[in-house]
């Protein structure tokens, strides 16, 4: 089936936004109208086909990305495509669903609420986008809706997100007169017929009363397009009307150029204005091989060879392929793969250039949410998305590669933990059970993390909200039959250092005779960077054998993750190796590793210690009338109060908060607000906590 799909005809797009704009709706919608199920789901009655997980049924919302793979045909230009769909969460706690699936994404429906406009996450998935410099369009969902508002949530798009919408369809009313929509490029009405779920669509002449305000919107379309492509411009001026086929050609260029967005409207849940916009993902979204060729480092470059390679999205290429998902199954894990370049088969062996060792491809699977198609070939090519079955030694964000011609592919990079709780299980029996439990779910999810404190013994998880290690516990039970008992949720602090620190850390010690020894001088200093810790080499080239060299790099940079003075990871630090005593036979790699983390915890020591706390970037939408409450809890709890902004009705306000200052914070505000205001929270960074949270510590 893959291999006769030309790739010019796939579209790897994924659905982001902010939570409730409607996303999950919108995609049981494409999925029935391209043939992909035959029964529409409902989000209210947890049976949509992409929120297949219990909790994502019980609660309503999306918490895993889903992949779904259909096909669409444009009906006016019998143009067919193959859309591989990955539904992705719009709560923040989940936001690294988004983050992986915009990474292999070649492009993305970003879908707004025509009542709230731009939310919170709706910014955070834009600057996501805008970082892997996918082009999108935008749907304006929600039209039916009381205080639905087109022009409103399309200007707010503009001015709050930067961006260059272009209105490609345009409402007939709003709220309850909201009757079908216009579409701006043929100039005709499309009414959709509600009895056959939208499938019948009734195409007429432009309402008389709606002439002008659709001319005013078109002749804004073809001025944005005149702006990119000097054919239209020149026909614009000549005649003042432009073709259909020239505004298309010119509208995708532009939109693959990321300088503007075409922009639909409707409304999902009524199915209203669902197939122009898959008309719009065939028309205007990127095949793989109109995204640049994907570059990565070549991990054993030969002499004079630069280490940047390139990958066309060519099946005669080299193979490179990365992992974006890994789902732990009872039989085999399944992980989702990208195919950049080459082809992969199953029965074949790629290699891990992160271990260094070689995976077997045993299966190949298609993808529809939560079943698994069999692929009828046994190949896949570049630009696809496929599961595979049998790579055992690998974590989200690996590159599978050719073995004969190496590429690392650029890895995914996910927030830090912000929030920690204890979990034990109720039985000591059990132990070892909820051990691999963990394991098996820190694999699926690289934002959640488990470890054992080494002072209490306690095992200590910690993620990205409240809401997510909620879910985590809850599948603990569910999926794994472990009951637990959880203690109150903890603030994920980090450790740095305000001064510089040298330390030495020496192991000698003689076991059967056999003398082991190892010494190892480490610098510490403040640093500003991406990576929390940077561990950088100081000595000449060949002092010590590369493999002595590779594992004092290695075990510093674990004794930094591992906990500074109090316990918690190091961040905005760089350990700089600079001596190693190593002796022939005697230095072995517990002796080195040993003394490389003794000299991280010596240098510390001589280093001013300091704590960061993470702080939040909250944005709590209310009814105007609780503004003054809200406002003055808010700066009880010494929140940096950094905007307010009028959407309709409502005010929202945005803060920089301590997330020490939030626990239980949506009880309060509904308490506030009597239940009107709504607020949603995400980690903007790290920061100094203040003294007395470092004197408590110290006790």
């Amino acid at each position: 089936m893959s291999a006769a799909v030309p790739i010019q005809q796939f579209r790897n797009i994924g659905i982001v936004a902010h939570i409730d704009a409607g996303k999950t709706t919108t995609t049981e919608r494409i999925l029935y109208y391209t043939g992909a199920s035959h029964k529409m789901g409902d989000v209210d009655e947890g049976t949509t086909q992409t929120d297949f997980d219990p909790e994502e049924a019980k609660r309503g919302i999306t918490i895993y990305s889903a992949a779904v793979t259909c096909q669409w045909t444009d009906k006016q230009r019998q143009n067919t495509c193959r859309i591989n769909l990955i539904d992705t969460p719009g709560h923040v706690d989940f936001t690294a669903e988004v983050e992986r699936s915009l990474r292999v994404l070649d492009g993305a429906i970003v879908v707004f609420s025509a009542v709230e406009g731009v939310e919170a996450q709706s910014e955070t998935v834009w600057r996501q986008a805008n970082r892997y410099h996918v082009p999108r369009l935008c749907f304006i969902n929600k039209l039916d809706r009381i205080g639905a508002g087109f022009e409103r949530t399309f200007n707010t798009i503009a001015r709050r997100l930067q961006a260059q919408p272009v209105a490609v369809t345009i409402p007939i009313g709003e709220s309850d007169k909201f009757k079908g929509i216009i579409d701006l490029i043929e100039m005709r009405a499309l009414y959709f017929d509600s009895a056959s779920k939208g499938e019948k669509i009734d195409v007429q002449e432009i309402p008389e009363d709606l002439q002008i305000e659709a001319e005013d919107w078109r002749s804004k379309l073809l001025d944005a397009v005149s702006l990119v492509d000097d054919e239209v411009m020149q026909t614009y001026m000549d005649s003042g009307e432009v073709p259909p086929e020239l505004i298309i050609r010119a509208l995708r260029a532009a939109t693959l150029a990321g300088a503007v967005q075409p922009t639909f409207c409707g409304s999902s849940l009524d199915y209203c204005g669902v197939q122009p916009l898959l008309d719009g993902v065939n028309r205007y979204l990127p095949s793989p091989i109109e995204v640049p060729p994907v570059t990565g480092i070549n991990p054993s470059p030969k002499k004079n060879q630069p280490p940047e390679e390139t990958r066309k999205p060519d099946p005669d290429e080299p193979f490179a392929g990365l992992i974006f998902k890994i789902v732990a199954d009872k039989h085999a894990d399944l992980c989702f793969v990208r195919v950049y370049s080459g082809t992969l088969k199953s029965g074949s062996r790629m290699l891990n250039p992160r271990t260094g060792k070689k995976e077997l491809i045993s299966q190949l699977w298609h993808i529809q949410a939560d079943q698994r198609e069999k692929l009828e070939t046994d190949q896949v090519s570049a630009g696809d998305i496929v599961g595979v079955i049998g790579p055992k030694e690998v974590v989200t964000g690996d590159t599978l590669c050719d073995q004969r011609q190496q590429i690392v592919l650029e890895s995914i990079t996910f927030p830090e933990t912000v929030i920690s709780m204890a979990v034990e299980p109720d039985s000591s029996a059990d132990r070892k059970k909820l051990e691999d439990a963990l394991l098996k779910l820190a694999k699926q999810d690289p934002t959640f993390k488990a470890k054992v404190s080494e002072e209490t013994g306690q095992t200590i998880i910690s993620g990205m909200g409240e809401l997510h290690l909620e879910i985590i516990r809850e599948r603990l039970v569910r999926d794994y039959s472990l009951n637990v008992r959880v203690h109150k949720p903890r603030v994920s602090y980090r450790e740095t250092v305000k001064t510089a620190g040298t330390g030495t850390g020496e192991f000698q010690r003689a076991v059967q005779g056999v003398s082991q020894f190892a010494r190892v001088g480490v610098r510490v200093e403040p640093f500003q960077g991406e990576t929390p810790v940077i561990v950088k080499w100081d000595l000449k080239h060949g002092e010590v054998p590369l493999e002595v060299q590779k594992i004092i790099v290695e075990s510093v940079a674990e004794a930094a993750q591992s906990g500074g003075l109090f316990g918690y990871p190091l961040m905005h630090v760089r350990c700089i190796i600079n001596d190693v005593g190593y002796r022939e036979g005697e230095s072995t790699e517990e002796a080195l590793r040993a003394a490389a983390a003794q000299s991280v915890q010596d240098a510390l020591g001589h280093a001013e210690a300091a704590l960061l706390e993470p702080i939040m970037k909250l944005e709590v939408v209310t009814p105007a009338d609780f503004v003054g409450p809200i406002q003055a809890d808010l700066n009880q709890r010494h929140a940096r109060i950094v905007g307010s902004e009028h959407r309709g009705d409502l005010t929202a306000l945005t803060a920089d908060v301590a997330l020490a200052r939030m626990f239980g914070y949506s009880t309060h505000v509904r308490s506030l607000s009597q239940g009107r205001a709504s607020y949603s929270m995400e980690p903007l960074k790290y920061d100094l906590a203040p003294p007395s949270v470092l004197q408590e510590m110290m006790g």
